[in-house]
C-alpha cells in the first residue's frame, strides 16, 4: 500500500543542504588533519574495526574523498540516494571504531545515529523520481 505525503519542497532542499554540510566538514578534517584523524583511530577502544578495513592511513584519504564527492553531490541533490549509501557506508565505521567505545560520553554516538536517520531518509525515499518533489 503506497501512500503519497506532501512535504514543502523547501523544506526537503534544507534538510539536504544542512545534512550535506557535516560531511563537507569532515571530509576536509580526513583530508587536511589526516595526522589528527589517524591519532583518533588508534586512541579508539575498537580500533580493530578500522583495522579491518584496511591500513588506516589509506582508509582516511578514501573516507575524506568519498565524504567530499558524496557530500557535494547531496547538497546539489544529485544521485542523493546514492550519495546517502555512500555517506552510510562511510558513517558505520567510522561509528563504530569511534564512538561506540566512547561510552561515557553518548552525544557523538546519538549524532551520529541522527545522521544515519537523516541519510535513511534520503535513501528510503527516491525524490528523483517523484515528479511532484523533484530534487
Amino acid at each position: 500500500m503506497k501512500t503519497d505525503i506532501l512535504v514543502s519542497k523547501r523544506s526537503l532542499v534544507l534538510f539536504r543542504v544542512m545534512l550535506s554540510g557535516i560531511f563537507l566538514v569532515a571530509s576536509f578534517s580526513h583530508l587536511l588533519n589526516l595526522e589528527k584523524t589517524l591519532l583518533r583511530i588508534e586512541q579508539a577502544r575498537f580500533k580493530g574495526i578500522a583495522h579491518f578495513f584496511g591500513e588506516p592511513k589509506l582508509m582516511v584519504i578514501c573516507s575524506g574523498i568519498v565524504m567530499l564527492i558524496a557530500g557535494i553531490s547531496l547538497l546539489m541533490g544529485y544521485k542523493t540516494k546514492w550519495a546517502a549509501i555512500l555517506l552510510c557506508a562511510v558513517l558505520i565505521p567510522i561509528t563504530l571504531t569511534i564512538q561506540v567505545g566512547q561510552i561515557t560520553t553518548l552525544g557523538p554516538l546519538f549524532k551520529n545515529i541522527a545522521i544515519l536517520g537523516g541519510l535513511l531518509f534520503f535513501i528510503l525515499n527516491d525524490f528523483n523520481n517523484n515528479k511532484k518533489n523533484n530534487l
